[in-house]
């Protein structure tokens, strides 16, 4: 005996699972077949609210056919097919980490069109309690939400999930920096050393370590004491790579001091003299920053060797990226404006140089308290 009964027309009711059976009729494929879907609701009047707003969409011509297609299947479409036009291979191959790792194994078998926002909502808060830092889980709603955007574009869902759920909070990182002592300090303990010349180009013209790493000689003009940001290595996987600068504003000329032109002219020199005893020539040592065979280093070698700086010297711990907040610290200290800081910087405006900067330039907001109070001071003395 069958346990279903019609309760109204595409409706029927399950009484021993006291659920509804909502029947979506879509029509005729190409070859005269019916396309049809069934879902299920626990309450009539939702299951009658979703029928009324199927055929009111199918009368519009708006429906989304239904198939088969998996978060996994559609999200290597997704990368391969659209994301790999757009982006650098870096960034193809952090969101292919993120998709192998983590958004596969949870949520890959998981139908397109059957994916909630409660399953969404329930993977972030996994991904939190399992050990991933807020900003990290952030990468992965950002990344379904343009995945998903795109399936809606395809017509493979009507809606994106991810449009209902509210970004996840990103928690700011508190910037460290050296002050100008303690650069000075830092500067006097590597002299001399092969990891100099990329300390002080962080330090005093606050390039990032992917520039440094990416600097070649072409782009250093002696004769005007400029240096020219036009390229950047960098690394993900077992891969090192040249592409260009993190975006078009990145791309920038810089003024060259005497002490650095300095540096640069005694490292070409002594790269002559290891070309002369190896019997190579000045194209075997395109880098700025390279090893006795012209090879570049990786762009790790740096933080790493970095560290070992600070550790054995009892050195303030600091990232190395934490040396270009430190030249836009103490540029502030001196008096440069916002503006200049931001050029100098490589950011496309000004607005990201405050976003970045703002809080901590001034923590104590001693120059706004100072002025109030040195009014109450005067009108006392009066």
């Amino acid at each position: 005996m069958s346990r279903k009964k019609t309760s109204t027309k595409n409706i029927s009711f399950d009484d021993e699972r006291k659920v509804y059976y909502v029947t979506f009729n879509y029509g005729k494929n190409q070859d005269g077949k019916n396309i049809k879907a069934t879902k299920t609701y626990t309450k009539l009047a939702v299951a009658k609210k979703e029928l009324k707003s199927f055929e009111a969409n199918k009368i519009k011509h708006e429906l989304i056919l239904p198939n088969e297609d998996t978060l996994r299947g559609y999200l290597q479409y997704w990368i391969h097919d659209v994301k790999e036009l757009k982006c650098e291979h870096s960034t193809i191959y952090g969101y292919q980490l993120m998709i192998d790792k983590y958004i596969n194994p949870n949520l890959g078998k998981t139908k397109l069109q059957d994916i909630t926002t409660i399953q969404l909502n329930k993977y972030f808060a996994k991904m939190i309690k399992n050990g991933l830092s807020t900003n990290t889980v952030r990468k992965h709603y950002d990344l379904l939400k343009d995945a998903l955007k795109q399936a809606k574009m395809d017509e493979k869902i009507y809606q994106n999930p991810l449009e209902q759920i509210e970004p996840i909070k990103i928690k700011r990182k508190e910037q460290n920096c050296y002050t100008q002592e303690e650069l000075q300090k830092l500067f006097d303990i590597i002299k001399g050393q092969n990891i100099e010349i990329a300390i002080k180009l962080a330090g005093m013209l606050g390039l990032r370590r992917e520039e440094i790493s990416g600097l070649i000689w072409d782009n250093v003009d002696f004769d005007n004491n400029l240096v020219k940001i036009v390229e950047a290595r960098v690394t993900y996987g077992k891969i090192t790579e040249i592409k260009d600068t993190k975006n078009r504003h990145s791309y920038r000329f810089l003024f060259l001091p005497k002490e650095l032109k300095e540096l640069l002219l005694t490292i070409r020199q002594k790269q002559k003299t290891y070309m002369k005893l190896q019997k190579l020539d000045e194209s075997d040592f395109p880098f700025v920053f390279c090893k006795e065979d012209g090879q570049p280093y990786r762009p790790n070698y740096i933080s790493n060797r970095f560290k070992t700086i600070l550790d054995k010297n009892n050195l303030p711990h600091i990232r190395f990226h934490d040396l270009r907040h430190s030249f836009a610290s103490i540029a502030n200290d001196l008096g440069v404006s916002l503006y200049d800081i931001s050029k100098a910087l490589g950011h496309g405006d000004i607005s990201t140089t405050t976003k970045i900067y703002t809080h901590m330039f001034d923590k104590t907001n001693k120059k706004a308290i100072t002025t109030v109070a040195s009014q109450f001071n005067s009108n006392k003395e009066k």
